[in-house]
């Protein structure tokens, strides 16, 4: 059942995205960076755990899943080391995921020509 709950929960942050770039002048962009947001707030306001315990990754892979992670990574910090954990605990927390989009992406440009869009 967790697979099931897995890709209901990441097929839901899909549809409404989809739905988004269909039914508003929104960009990508914009709506990418407010599924981060939306992650954070979420996160902040204590909404997003519960969805995390129920749709596991479908909840943490996602953006939302970013900006959740960024939220609960300050939280922490701020718990551990106080005003400085604001500035370092997202990036901590997040540092691994960063790191291979990193790697990933230089990876796809040495292996595959770049054309221009025409």
């Amino acid at each position: 059942m967790d697979y099931l709950w897995c890709f209901l929960c990441g097929g839901l942050l899909c549809l409404i995205g989809q739905v988004l770039i269909d039914l508003t002048k929104l960009t990508p962009a914009r709506i990418l960076t407010g599924y981060v947001v939306a992650g954070v707030i979420l996160q902040a306001l204590g909404l997003y755990q519960p969805l995390v315990d129920w749709g596991g990754a479908g909840a943490t892979v996602p953006l939302t899943g970013f900006g959740y992670s960024l939220a609960k990574g300050v939280a922490k910090a701020v718990g551990e080391k106080g005003l400085l954990g604001v500035i370092t605990g997202g990036l901590t927390a997040t540092a691994g995921g960063i790191a291979a989009a990193v790697v990933f992406g230089l990876l796809m440009a040495v292996l595959f020509k770049p054309k221009e869009k025409r």
